[in-house]
Order: structure tokens, then C-alpha cells, then sequence
């Protein structure tokens, strides 16, 4: 393609997401105030003990809330449209093993973000609750209502990652970075670091909590050291066959 042909085909390709993304968030203003209530219910359990309330600081306040909710809802919900479009603008542009690695990487990693995302929502009352006991009863605890969902979003996005983490380690050995060997030597390492993040992430008392974020988050390290050995045997069956395959010529 020409310079001007890349540029409209560029174009299009962003119309098409913007399009997708604007959709989502009319849907995404409609759900947002369902949203909010499920944002109040870890501080309404707080308020038993204490005044705790969402309050917000600006006249504008709850509709900007409201903005950030749907906005966010918008891009999840439009995510598979958009992210294709840019795999669409730049598959011409890679290698046959680029479009194979980056069609894996795709198709493995969003559905594994998903069920991090989702797994962080759940968490997230826990975190509040225990945030919140640190301070005494005697206390009020008033949460600004964007400082709060700026919290809760992270949290959601920060467990996302964390889930798709495996995957990052099967592309970096199918690109030859990484082995399965060094990944299986950082077994210990990685358990510990998964069990520290699911205690950060969970109240210390809620013993289930953590291991039903820890369970999943180690099953999916050890099956990305699974695909990895796995490639690593094929790679070297590969070679040996090829060795074999020289010498043979040579002979």
C-alpha cells in the first residue's frame, strides 16, 4: 500500500472502534448507576459500625462518576472490536510466525483478563472492608466518590494483569527469550510472590479469599511452564532432526 492508502485504512479502522466504543458507552451509562450501588455495598457494611458514606466533592460530581463508569464499561465491552482492528491494520504487515504468535496471544489473553478483572471485583468489597478497619470506630470514614472508583479500578486492572502475566512468559519462550528450564528454576519465586500478592489483595482473615485467587494464579504458571516445555522438546526435535538430516547429506 501507498502512504495515503495506510492513512485510510487507518482511518477506517479508527472509525470503526470509535464507533464501537460510543455505542458501548450509552449501554454503559445506563448500567452505571447499577454500578455504583454495587460500590456502595462494602461501605454501607462499614457504616454499621461507623458514619461511612460516598460523598462527592463537586457540584458535577456524580455525573463525571457516572462519565468514568460508562467510559470504562465502553472499552471492556468494546475491547474485541478495537483490539481486532488493530490486528487487522497491522497483520499485512507481519510475518507469517508473527501472525501465529500474535493470533495465540489474543485469543488467550483477553479471556484470561476477563476472569482476572472479574476476580478482582470480587475482591475489591474485601479490600475496602479491610482498608477501613484500621481506623477506629470512633472515626467516620467518608470516601470522595472518584478517588474511590480511581481505587477500585486499579485494583480490578492490577489482578487483569496479573492473570495474563502467563502468557507473557509462553511469548517470550516461542520468541526464544525464554526457556522452560529457567522458568522451572523461578518455580519457588513465582509461588512466593503469587501468595504475597493474594495476601496484599485479601483481608488477612479471609484465608479462603487468597487461595481461591492463589489456586488459579499458580495453575496457570505451571501450565505456562507446561506449553513452554513442551515447545522447547519440539524445538529440539527440530534441530536434532535437521543435525541429522546435514550429516546425512554430508555423508
Amino acid at each position: 500500500m501507498s502512504l495515503g492508502k495506510h492513512l485510510l485504512e487507518l482511518r477506517k479502522r479508527l472509525v470503526i472502534s470509535a464507533v464501537a466504543i460510543v455505542v458501548a458507552a450509552v449501554g454503559g451509562y445506563i448500567l452505571a448507576p447499577y454500578v455504583i450501588n454495587s460500590l456502595r455495598v462494602p461501605i454501607e457494611q462499614i457504616a454499621k459500625d461507623r458514619n461511612a458514606s460516598l460523598i462527592y466533592t463537586t457540584v458535577t460530581g456524580s455525573f463525571e462518576l457516572q462519565l468514568q463508569i460508562a467510559m470504562t464499561i465502553a472499552i471492556i465491552a468494546a475491547s474485541p472490536v478495537w483490539l481486532y482492528q488493530i490486528f487487522a491494520y497491522l497483520v499485512p504487515g507481519l510475518t507469517r510466525r508473527e501472525k501465529k504468535y500474535t493470533l495465540g496471544f489474543f485469543f488467550s489473553a483477553i479471556p484470561l483478563f476477563f476472569a482476572g478483572a472479574a476476580s478482582g471485583w470480587f475482591l475489591f468489597p474485601h479490600m475496602v472492608r479491610l482498608l477501613a478497619s484500621f481506623s477506629s470506630n470512633k472515626d467516620a470514614t467518608y470516601l470522595d466518590a472518584s478517588g474511590y472508583y480511581d481505587f477500585v479500578i486499579k485494583l480490578v486492572l492490577v489482578v487483569g494483569v496479573a492473570f495474563i502475566l502467563p502468557v507473557f512468559l509462553v511469548l517470550l519462550n516461542f520468541t526464544g527469550i525464554l526457556s522452560a528450564t529457567a522458568i522451572a528454576k523461578g518455580w519457588r519465586v513465582a509461588i512466593l510472590l503469587i501468595v504475597l500478592f493474594t495476601a496484599i489483595a485479601t483481608p488477612a482473615v479471609d484465608v479462603i479469599s487468597m487461595f481461591l485467587l492463589a489456586i488459579p494464579m499458580i495453575a496457570l504458571y505451571f501450565a505456562a511452564l507446561g506449553i513452554a516445555w513442551w515447545h522447547d522438546r519440539q524445538v529440539t526435535a527440530r534441530s536434532a532432526a535437521l543435525d541429522a538430516e546435514l550429516a546425512a547429506e554430508g555423508a
